[in-house]
């Protein structure tokens, strides 16, 4: 039955690889922003008090895990261009603005036991002006920068002993910051973050010396283009680990939410959920159940891993099935834990809304893998189709008719919640320059995309962020990859942001409210 089911649903939404370009708009109350994250945008690494995160460290390495040997040090320098990035903010027509606060420029030693109030100045500053210009602030609380000596302390997110750390940082923000702002979220894509592919990379760069240091980059350049893996500071140790890490950050989600549902709700009135991140998984070959099998329990273990308890408080059926097996078939106890009857009642029902995060789509099929750890437990294989147009980052082809499907496979699983888009763009390489047709492109056919799911299939869709306002550190690429709608010169210690052509396109969709029927 459950392979019926699967596969009815997948066919339900299968004509989106073919339809037709959707003249129409999105309803009135639709709501359009842009996003970025502290580190990767802010710079001042060190300034006025701010305490060191895991990227801080991880960056400053000898030799560089990173693929251009740069850093977040200064970025974007938004830690003092904060009237230029509402100013571009502003004229693209943006309704909100998502962004992320840096925890250690808050509580430089991760814990509230001294509170910088420089940091809070900072957002405060942020916040009023961009109130101030009509434009919302939507902030994420933590977007992959943990305080670095939390990690030293506790060894990261694998340690429960962090929970009440990251709600007492919680409970600061809300505290600053809740009188102005209504929309709240706890963890920005917690699988990127925790996946154990970043092992390798994590470990070698700690390691390496002399001739080895020479094949650093090409084994960055494996790891964060690998379709199924993401290299992330401050590394998994173990296969175990990344089931502990998502069994910790699902708790410390929860008792966010439960804090401020119970104490700053009433007063604030507010809004707060999780932002997922998930690409659709499209059966290789959709007339073989093995396949359709496959792609269900393949996005079951990257979405459903922590939407699944949230929703309904506990790990996704296949999930407990297929790594409870695997960890017997290795003569030990399940990998994967099992919350208690409270913890399940204290974590379902987190959401207010469900933020989506969503790129590219994956081509899965069955494949038996050796080996103990999350991407084996699943017994799938990820491809793409070579046809699909490419991207500079080799993970992300542009699928739009993905989208639509992931959409309402969102909305048929969870029951229809409400959804903001928190994260959507292109890549393209530092060279692209201004005229960047493929980012253009990308976003006409996925946002028509999202108009077909929420005008034709009704799902409830209210929000759409891009990714990104602009250029910034992405990460273990560095800025060797750009998802900016503005470019930013790097080599200019000013900085100077330059809108691009996709920031027109955007302004147009943004005011139009979607693709009105041309004038004939």
């Amino acid at each position: 039955m459950l392979k019926l089911k699967v596969l009815l649903g997948l066919l339900a939404v299968v004509a989106c690889q073919d339809d037709e370009f959707l003249y129409d708009t999105f309803p009135e109350n639709f709501q359009w922003g842009f996003a970025t994250a502290s580190y990767q945008i802010e710079g001042g690494w060190n300034e006025d008090g701010k305490g060191e995160n895991i990227w801080d460290e991880f960056t400053h390495r000898t030799p560089s895990p990173i693929f251009d040997q740069s850093s977040g040090d200064i970025a974007c320098d938004s830690y003092h261009k904060i009237a230029e990035d509402v100013d571009m903010l502003k004229n693209m027509g943006s309704h909100y603005y998502r962004f992320s606060l840096s925890w250690s420029r808050i509580l430089p030693s991760g814990k509230n036991d001294s509170i910088n109030l420089l940091g809070i100045e900072y957002y405060n500053n942020l916040i009023d002006l961009l109130i101030a210009n009509n434009i919302e602030p939507m902030i994420t609380l933590y977007h992959w920068d943990l305080p670095q000596p939390l990690m030293a302390e506790y060894g990261g997110w694998p340690n429960e002993a962090l929970i009440p750390h990251f709600v007492n940082y919680a409970e600061v923000a809300f505290r600053a910051f809740g009188d102005r702002v209504k929309k709240w979220i706890t963890f920005n894509e917690p699988w990127a973050n925790i996946n154990p592919d970043f092992l390798r990379l994590y470990k070698t760069t700690s390691t390496l010396r002399g001739e080895a240091k020479l094949k650093l980059s090409s084994i960055a350049d494996h790891l964060v283009t690998s379709p199924f893996s993401s290299a992330m500071a401050p590394g998994i140790q173990d296969t175990d680990q990344p089931y502990q890490c998502a069994h910790t950050i699902i708790k410390a989600h929860g008792k966010a939410y439960r804090l401020y549902d119970r104490v700053y709700r009433p007063e604030q009135n507010g809004t707060i959920g999780i932002t997922l991140d998930s690409g659709w998984f499209e059966p290789k070959n959709s007339s073989d159940p093995t396949h359709v099998e496959a792609a269900e329990r393949g996005i079951q273990f990257k979405h459903g891993w922590f939407a699944a308890p949230i929703f309904f408080g506990k790990y996704p059926d296949v999930m407990r099935e297929y790594v409870d097996r695997a960890s017997e078939e290795q003569g030990f106890p399940s990998r994967l834990p099992e919350f208690t009857h409270a913890e399940s009642v204290e974590i379902k029902g987190t959401w207010d809304f469900l933020g989506l995060n969503h790129y590219t789509t994956e081509l899965v099929e069955p494949l038996i893998k050796p080996g103990a750890g999350w991407d084996n437990d699943q017994d799938t294989h990820g491809s793409h189709d070579p046809s699909w147009p490419e991207s500079s980052a080799s993970w992300l082809k542009v699928v739009p008719w993905g989208f639509r499907k992931l959409l309402n496979w969102l909305k048929n699983t969870y029951g229809s919640p409400e959804i903001y888009v928190t994260e959507n763009g292109f890549a393209d390489y530092p060279d692209t320059g201004l005229q960047d047709d493929g980012r253009v492109n990308y976003y006409r056919e996925y946002i028509n995309q999202m108009l077909k799911a929420v005008k034709i299939d009704k799902v409830r869709v209210t929000a759409y962020t891009a990714w990104s306002l602009m250029d910034n550190f992405e990460w273990a690429r560095g800025y060797s990859e750009r998802f900016g709608t503005h470019s930013v010169n790097f080599s200019d210690p000013n900085r100077p942001r330059t809108p691009k052509a996709s920031a027109a396109l955007l302004q147009q969709i943004f005011a139009d409210n979607g693709f009105p029927a041309p004038r004939k």
